[in-house]
């Protein structure tokens, strides 16, 4: 009887475990899923098997789980170059350790949401372009050994709860904008290695009452103040490039020093006691024989209920479709499975070699942009026009034979593209000796309208050379979507994807279109099948003709970065989109959306342009007009003559004597 009793008790724990874990795996997962969802760049697709309705993440890309995988423990996932924010959903991973993100583009602030991960020892946002202040909330990481902040834009001063750390031995916030004092004062001269007794000792404050600290490193930003006597310890490099009262060289110049003034730390917060956990003691009893049969019969309906839950459970595990990487080669894969490549697909495509190409570059010396997956590069060939070159960024190991089937398929779709709106697509490069895939552009001289809106030359862009900008874009929407059969899609739509010429005539440049390549290889590689010499590729172009409703999203967006001159999403206002929807349909209000550094505008102008960026940004694409139907409203209802200029702005004459 006491054996089956003890069986019935496992069971019973079992199941209630089964369901918990369940549970709290859902709440694990969700958070996950939000990050997957917060990054919209992520060249090398290491999240790409981060699939929200597989219920055990222990399998995905950097992620690190309990031994009964319950339990989500450490997040590596470093040097990736995916760009995106951190979401406050990350501070429900309650049993996590390490939160490794080095080396990537993170944008945005730091969620406070973080300092509610007890269990976490390391912190690692290291080499970001992470902004804002660092939050207070971080010094409730009771657990946490090493903190890395270093190489992003943080600003604001060094919170004095980051003292509360008991265990914190490296800390790194070196090459940020902090600023104001260190947070670190004792009252009396203490030695660098005191241990014990700081938590209660009044003396101490900030950072002094770290006694474990060993490594830290407070160098290139901007505090003030003297270096506290409790980290005198530390290498004079910890300190260097700040705006510190000290004699020494390696300290900022003062003109530097002007936007910092002194200012006084803030007293330190008392660490929070943990409380003792209580264990409870079981003790046995007898029990009587009607007590005995009913728990025998409870424990048979619990084990059946276990068994059936974990059936299913498996059930569901084994009907999970496999995600297939297309760039991985695997050994079966070469040895039966046969890609041919259409050999006649590119011949009407002008083909450069790499040697031209290389001296027209000076010696690919001359980049004008990059990115994770690709670089950029500016030329002139010899007795013709400026290029601009880009250089696929992929070894030759992970070049697969799906891939070169996509790379060609993109270039002869760039290459249909003719309007005075579209960057013009020259030619390719492709060699095997050194490995190289090229696409050639023609040249825009005047930089991406990114670089006017949000870099100090926004100036430069007055009412009614923004209103031309749009509506060529307008134009170049209009010709992909409706005169190009199939239609065609600019892959990531945004400031950045527009040229500008040296007349500020607007430019649509598909840079991004390597990303297509990886994101349409790894869609339709599942159904690629082999006739003869030629592969066929059933629906090939079904992903850019999918996409147009999305493009018209995307121009809204772009409409209102254009007039606000503000980016998609900035860490004060949040969404573009969000911060704008309060003002687009109240005519009061509607010139606060208006950029600032625009001093004359048309009232008129601007409510035409706000009807369309509500009707681009409708919730349902199905109910977004057509870029036909916005080219129309737009050319119809936007006066962008001269004399329009001249009326709003007398520098418009001094620009109209230099053009002339």
């Amino acid at each position: 009887m006491r054996t089956f009793a003890s069986f019935q008790l496992l069971c019973l724990v079992s199941g209630v475990l089964f369901v918990a874990c369940e549970s709290f795996a859902s709440k694990e997962v969700w958070a996950l899923t939000t990050f997957k969802e917060a990054i919209y760049e992520d060249p090398h697709l290491v999240l790409s098997n981060w699939n929200s309705l597989d219920g055990d993440p222990c399998g995905w890309t950097g992620i690190t789980c309990s031994l009964s995988r319950d339990h989500v423990l450490k997040i590596n996932i470093s040097g990736s170059s995916i760009r995106g924010f951190l979401v406050p959903d990350l501070g429900q991973l309650s049993f996590l350790q390490e939160l490794i993100l080095h080396g990537n583009k993170l944008l945005g602030i730091i969620p406070k949401e973080l300092g509610l991960l007890k269990y976490l020892r390391i912190l690692d946002l290291g080499m970001n372009e992470l902004t804002g202040p660092i939050p207070p909330e971080l010094g409730n990481l009771t657990s946490v050994v090493k903190i890395n902040l270093q190489s992003n834009g943080l600003s604001g001063r060094l919170p004095p709860e980051l003292g509360n750390l008991a265990y914190l031995e490296e800390l790194h916030l070196d090459r940020n904008k902090l600023r104001g004092t260190l947070p670190a004062n004792s009252y009396t001269k203490l030695p660098s290695n005191l241990h014990g007794m700081y938590a209660s000792n009044s003396n101490l404050t900030g950072l002094c009452r770290s006694s474990q600290l060993k490594v830290a490193d407070f160098s290139f930003n901007f505090f003030v103040g003297n270096i506290p006597k409790c980290l005198e310890y530390l290498p004079r490099s910890s300190f260097q490039g700040n705006c510190l009262q000290k004699e020494d060289p390696k300290q900022r110049p003062v003109e530097l020093c002007a936007g910092a003034p002194p200012s006084k730390g803030h007293p330190g917060v008392n660490p929070k006691n943990k409380p003792a956990k209580d264990v409870p003691k079981h003790q046995e009893t007898s029990k009587p024989a009607w007590l005995l049969a009913l728990e025998i019969v409870t424990g048979t309906m619990v084990c059946s209920l276990f068994l059936v839950a974990v059936f299913t459970a498996l059930q569901r595990c084994n009907s999970k479709s496999s995600i297939i990487i297309p760039w991985k080669k695997s050994a079966s894969e070469k040895d039966h499975i046969a890609v041919y490549i259409d050999s006649e697909m590119l011949k009407d495509v002008v083909r450069f070699n790499r040697q031209e190409l290389e001296v027209a570059c000076e010696d690919f010396s001359n980049i004008i942009g990059s990115s994770p997956d690709s670089l950029v590069y500016k030329g002139t060939m010899k007795g013709g026009p400026e290029i601009a070159v880009i250089s696929l960024c992929i070894k030759e190991e992970h070049w697969t034979g799906y891939l070169e089937l996509y790379f060609q398929r993109e270039v002869t779709d760039l290459a249909r593209i003719n309007h005075e709106n579209a960057a013009k697509l020259l030619g390719y490069c492709s060699e095997s000796t050194p490995f190289t895939r090229m696409l050639v552009f023609e040249y825009a001289s005047n930089g991406t309208l990114y670089e006017h809106l949000h870099y100090g030359e926004g100036c430069q862009l007055s009412w009614t050379r923004r209103m031309k900008i749009v509506i060529g874009i307008a134009r170049g929407l209009k010709y992909f979507h409706t005169e190009l059969e199939p239609p065609f899609t600019i892959s990531e739509l945004n400031s950045s994807a527009v040229y500008l010429t040296e007349d500020f005539l607007p430019k649509l440049v598909d840079f991004e279109s390597w990303k297509t390549i990886l994101a349409r290889s790894e869609k339709n590689s599942g159904s690629i099948s082999s006739q003869g010499a030629i592969c066929v590729l059933p629906n090939s172009m079904e992903a850019r003709h999918l996409d147009v409703k999305g493009n018209v999203y995307a121009f809204g967006i772009l409409l209102l970065e254009i007039i606000s001159g503000r980016p998609p999403y900035c860490k004060d206002k949040g969404c573009l989109i969000e911060w704008a929807k309060d003002y687009l349909e109240l005519p009061d209000v509607m010139p606060y959306v208006v950029d600032p550094e625009l001093k004359h505008f048309s009232y008129d102008d601007l409510k035409v342009l706000c009807d369309v960026v509500n009707l681009c940004t409708h919730p349902e694409p199905t109910k977004r007009p057509s870029m036909q139907e916005i080219c129309t409203m737009l050319e119809s209802r936007i006066d962008t003559s001269v004399s329009i200029e001249l009326k709003a702005s007398s520098l418009a004459w001094a620009e109209l004597a230099l053009s002339s």
